[in-house]
């Protein structure tokens, strides 16, 4: 099994840790989509639990997404591990915590989206090692720190969103440096300082 995709169902329970026992596994897909205007329960996933530390193991995995759930708990380090991973999706979970260093070493990684869950500390500049993240979204967490100026050396990076965070100090200037950039939202923040030129 290369693929395994049964987003937009309604599937229940937790994430079952012999998912590593699909060794060439590439793409786990587990999603779901806001349906508006539509019972949710008839077309959502409502995966609960923890995201099992064993998936880290999947070395051949290149997308992982398990966004729209109810997964609490940390980020597994172990993630780091996925040497392949080109996407990282954990949007709109319940993931506490805070965010693994060891997702900076993700040296394939595209996208990286960890926006709506509870995710707390400072942004980790190891990210910054994850040099070919084309989008970058952190945005509806309770992140505080400074925005690690290791940012700007994300050459590729076209999309850096980190809204409504408790996020203090001033803006680098380095980001101006970002010539693939074409959204960047820092709002709902403690910024101070200037707006860099």
């Amino acid at each position: 099994v290369r693929e395994l995709a049964l987003s937009d169902n309604a599937l229940r329970g937790t994430l079952p840790p012999a998912l590593v026992n699909l060794t060439h596994l590439q793409r786990l897909d587990l999603h779901s989509e806001a349906i508006y205007n539509q019972p949710p329960y008839l077309y959502v996933n409502q995966l609960t639990g923890p995201i099992p530390p064993q998936l880290g193991d999947l070395f051949s995995l290149q997308e992982l997404n398990l966004a729209n759930n109810y997964l609490k708990g940390s980020i597994p380090p172990e993630l780091g591990r996925l040497a392949n991973l080109k996407l990282l999706n954990l949007h709109d979970n319940d993931l506490s915590g805070i965010i693994s260093p060891a997702l900076g070493s993700l040296a394939q990684l595209q996208t990286l989206d960890l926006s709506l869950n509870a995710l707390d500390g400072a942004i980790p500049p190891e990210l910054s090692n994850a040099t070919n993240l084309r989008r970058l979204a952190l945005a509806y967490n309770r992140l505080s720190g400074v925005i690690p100026p290791e940012l700007a050396n994300l050459a590729y990076l076209e999309a850096l969103d980190l809204r409504d965070n408790q996020l203090s100090g001033a803006i680098p200037p380095g980001l101006g440096n970002l010539a693939a950039l074409h959204t960047l939202d820092l709002s709902f923040n403690g910024l101070t300082g200037i707006i860099p030129s």
